[in-house]
């Protein structure tokens, strides 16, 4: 093998924890403002007066890196429990995705998750090739 090929296998196999991190956070920077704009978009949506909070809203992030007793690196978009009132964020946005026997699906995950496939396999292709070619 050529030695600049050597050198930069040799460079990743020492930073794969730091490459995965950063590749999976360029992943979920492509998918929270999509999900936020959904988001924002299904609330309150067919309904006269919205009771929304701004609690569900205020809670979507994404969260560290943390790997799993498999060595697989993982990240979430999603909502940091709990509300003020107790309930639990995420019940809600169950709620809003599928809809309950009062109130009609408003269905932003679905979206997010169409919308944004292509594009997050392509930000992590281009952060995970940048890194190969010795960039960051």
């Amino acid at each position: 093998m050529p030695e600049k090929t050597l050198r930069q296998i040799e460079h990743l196999s020492s930073q794969t924890d730091e490459l995965a991190d950063d590749v999976l956070k360029t992943g979920a920077k492509v998918v929270e403002p999509v999900m936020r704009a959904n988001l924002e978009a299904s609330i309150g949506r067919g309904e006269d007066t919205s009771r929304s909070t701004g609690q569900l809203v205020a809670s979507l992030g994404v969260s560290p890196v943390k790997t799993d007793g498999s060595g697989n690196h993982n990240i979430k978009v999603g909502f940091a429990e709990n509300r003020s009132d107790g309930r639990a964020n995420a019940l809600l946005a169950v709620i809003l995705e599928y809809g309950s026997s009062t109130r009609k699906a408003h269905p932003f995950l679905n979206k997010t998750r169409n919308a944004t496939k292509t594009g997050v396999v392509e930000a992590m292709k281009a952060k995970l090739e940048s890194a190969i070619r010795g960039g960051t």
